[in-house]
């Protein structure tokens, strides 16, 4: 696992080198599950991308289901609300889940799935990201698997199923973005419209 550091608007990971590494994961969940009912469960949205080559990297026979979250964090992080917007349309009872998440930040959204599949009585369930912060570093609930862990410079990051404002998932390879300029309503209506 390599540990990024870059500055804003700069490659943070190039579509080879996340290519290798869903490789590189495909290889160690494929011996880790070999031999055992493995359901994949992907989260939408940022994740779709992620979760789609991890899939066609096994080598062992696997199931896919997908789930979607709405996550708000409060405070610095440490807290929040998450609601589910999608359910599974399969039952994971007595399978061995590997849950599928982009980022992991705080966790919160990860520990909180987690603790929502738990309920439905799997074999077992761990958890596989590509992206991990120094702040879900610091948390007990590591993830079993993880593609990259960043810095806190990163910033917001784009490309290959991320993006801030749903923009940017088409890139192969992952970026630092620019924040998004939120505009008030006055300098809307200040904008000059006319040609």
């Amino acid at each position: 696992m390599g540990v990024l550091t870059t500055a804003e608007d700069d490659l943070v990971l190039g579509a080879d080198d996340i290519r290798r590494r869903v490789v590189e994961l495909g290889e160690q969940i494929s011996a880790d599950y070999a031999g055992r009912d493995l359901l994949l469960v992907g989260v939408l949205g940022e994740a779709a991308l992620f979760t789609a080559d991890l899939v066609r990297a096994l080598t062992v026979p696997t199931g896919l289901d997908w789930l979607a979250v709405a996550a708000r964090a409060s405070g610095r992080g440490r807290s929040g609300t998450v609601r589910l917007t999608k359910d599974l349309d399969g039952d994971p009872a007595r399978r061995d889940v590997l849950l599928v998440e982009a980022i992991m930040d705080t966790g919160l959204t990860l520990a909180w799935l987690t603790a929502r599949l738990a309920e439905r009585q799997p074999r077992s369930i761990a958890t596989c990201v590509l992206l991990r912060t120094p702040a879900a570093r610091a948390r007990a609930d590591a993830p079993r698997y993880v593609g990259f862990d960043i810095t806190h410079e990163i910033g917001t990051v784009g490309g290959y199923g991320l993006g801030p404002a749903d923009r940017h998932r088409a890139l192969p390879e992952i970026r630092t973005m620019p924040a998004p300029v939120a505009l008030s309503r006055r300098s809307v209506s200040e904008i000059d419209v006319r040609r």
